[in-house]
């Protein structure tokens, strides 16, 4: 049976792909779980409407991520913490205070979008990459200062 998935399946296929399955399989569990609809002339027109409108809305996520991206690299952002006289830092500068500090700066990023290479427990200066969207990724200047 042809059918086209209306969302994406491991090892089966992406949103919009034609598959030939077979039938009990999409009669028993993609049809009624809304994962997929029969290959017809009217669900291929309505198909590649979706994908349109859906590329037109990537688009737009797309650029509002590359002008997020270009706020951020010119942002210098500074977090002061306790610090000891070796320059070593009692405990280590988490995530979450990035994140607090960045939305003090007035951008909201989600949890899990800063890569960490390491854990910061120096005073100094750091780059660390910030992804905003699956193809847009920004440099984030960190100054580690001691209180």
């Amino acid at each position: 049976m042809k059918i086209i998935l209306t969302k994406d399946i491991d090892k089966l296929g992406k949103e919009g792909d034609v598959i030939d399955v077979k039938e009990g399989f999409a009669r028993n569990f993609l049809l009624p779980k809304g994962a997929a609809i029969k290959a017809t002339k009217n669900n291929f027109k309505e198909i590649e409407e979706l994908k349109k409108r859906k590329d037109k809305q990537d688009e737009k996520v797309k650029n509002e991520a590359a002008e997020i991206k270009t706020k951020i690299e010119a942002l210098s952002l500074t977090l002061t913490v306790e610090a000891k006289e070796t320059e070593e830092l009692y405990g280590s500068v988490t995530e979450q205070q990035i994140l607090k500090a960045l939305k003090d700066e007035g951008f909201t990023v989600e949890k899990g979008k800063i890569a960490l290479p390491e854990a910061i427990k120096k005073l100094g200066v750091y780059n660390l990459k910030v992804k905003l969207h699956p193809a847009v990724e920004a440099n984030l200047r960190l100054w580690v200062m001691k209180k």
